[in-house]
């Protein structure tokens, strides 16, 4: 049996990933965006870097069974706990998204939180599209969700190197960003996590910042259509300005 690569993004943050990116109405309300863009929730639904189920355990509550695949152990060991105390039937494959393939294929496979920046090299890139097109039913649909070069370029004003502070609800946290511009793509952030407690984790990520017009390109390599692209899951209409960018590939029903 193949090692599995990993970054080893999981196995930093683990144990404190949820606390970044907890399970809230903002996770709830994202999943319930996806379900809506299923085109036949019987025809299946599969996430590219379900780490722990964060978007997947809530989306299984609208259309059935999801399968997610991630190349760390930690994360889905996180999931396969979360997915068991939530009832959901989730299931994680332990699997590189870059050369995934089954038997089988579904009608929504989605990308999301810039799972496809944390692949940096744009071949790669390029190979994970084409992977998720593989799996995708004749009328089924890709949607990816990623970091915006351009607007994160316009938050550093200039400077190769910024920080960020986000307050979270919970009293007394929040998360710092030490972000560096490596180039003009790769996006480098050290991430300090506070505690009320007054206690601290620290975990680093690099991104390779992408561009609408370049994932256009890894779908229609793939054979896909875009059929709509949005600044947020509330389907506003893009702005460059925005952080991230949402997009909607379609296959074609005779592909």
């Amino acid at each position: 049996m193949t090692a599995v690569e990993d970054i080893g993004y999981g196995a930093q943050f683990d144990g404190w990933y949820d606390r970044i990116f907890p399970k809230d109405a903002h996770a709830e309300a994202t999943a319930r965006a996806l379900a809506a863009l299923h085109p036949d929730t019987a025809a299946g639904t599969l996430e590219f870097g379900v780490g722990t189920g964060r978007i997947a355990v809530p989306l299984s509550r609208e259309t059935g069974p999801v399968v997610g695949v991630d190349s760390s152990a930690p994360m889905l060991a996180g999931l396969a706990a979360e997915a068991a105390a939530q009832g959901a039937p989730v299931t994680g494959v332990h699997a590189d998204v870059r050369t995934y393939a089954e038997d089988r294929t579904y009608g929504l496979v989605y990308c999301i939180c810039s799972v496809l920046g944390l692949i940096t090299d744009p071949d790669d890139q390029r190979r994970t599209v084409r992977r998720a097109a593989a799996l995708l039913a004749p009328g089924g649909r890709l949607v990816v969700e990623t970091h915006n070069r351009p607007a994160v370029h316009a938050l550093h004003e200039g400077r190769a190197q910024a920080t960020f502070f986000t307050p979270y609800p919970d009293p007394g946290t929040g998360l710092q960003s030490h972000a560096v511009l490596l180039g003009p793509d790769l996006w480098q952030c050290h991430q300090i996590w506070f505690e009320a407690d007054g206690s601290t984790r620290v975990g680093s990520e690099v991104v390779r910042l992408l561009t609408p017009d370049e994932v256009d390109a890894y779908a229609e390599d793939a054979g896909l259509t875009p059929t709509a692209r949005w600044s947020d899951w509330n389907a506003t209409p893009y702005d460059p300005r925005s952080p991230l960018f949402v997009t909607v590939y379609e296959r074609g029903a005779d592909a």
